[in-house]
């Protein structure tokens, strides 16, 4: 059986932003039926040197539309780093999963020799498509995503391996 690019990446990340909408869903109403502002789980976080919430889902966010963006050979869309509600943060999903959704598959799946270079400050790093996805993008997404649950998880939030895994 032969997977494509566009099967591996474009699934995978509108399953996980979906998940990541629905916790927000989740967190919104724990923290009404606990007497807590919504949106101060925004910036909560599991140790002082990570990312709070709001970070991880940004993080989640960039990574699955710079990815798609970089398969396609097109430049992504932009969005500041600005969210600071769980509706915002919402919207930020949203429109992420709107620009995921559009991505032509022929086009992901041709990207598959495609070189991508990636530089962090002095560090960079050259991949194939593949080796992009596989080695960097998805392990990156997923990273951001699981950091999510266990943010809202130490915050009290009722999820578990079942909402990670879009079962719920």
């Amino acid at each position: 059986m032969t997977l494509s690019l566009h099967r591996l990446t474009v699934p995978a990340y509108l399953r996980g932003l979906r998940t990541l909408t629905r916790y927000l869903d989740h967190a919104a109403t724990w923290a009404r039926a606990n007497d807590t502002d919504p949106d101060t789980l925004a910036a909560a976080r599991l140790a002082p040197d990570m990312l709070p919430l709001a970070g991880q889902i940004q993080r989640a966010s960039d990574t699955s539309k710079n990815a798609i963006a970089r398969l396609l050979g097109v430049d992504p869309p932009r969005f500041a780093d600005e969210e600071t509600t769980l509706g915002e943060l919402r919207e930020r999903l949203a429109r992420t999963i709107t620009f995921v959704e559009s991505a032509d598959p022929a086009a992901i799946d041709a990207a598959a020799a495609r070189e991508i270079t990636l530089t962090f400050g002095t560090l960079s790093r050259r991949f194939d498509g593949e080796s992009y996805v596989l080695e960097f993008a998805l392990p990156n997404f997923y990273f951001h995503l699981a950091t999510t649950h266990a943010i809202l998880r130490h915050a009290g939030v009722p999820i578990g391996k079942l909402d990670y895994l879009g079962a719920t």
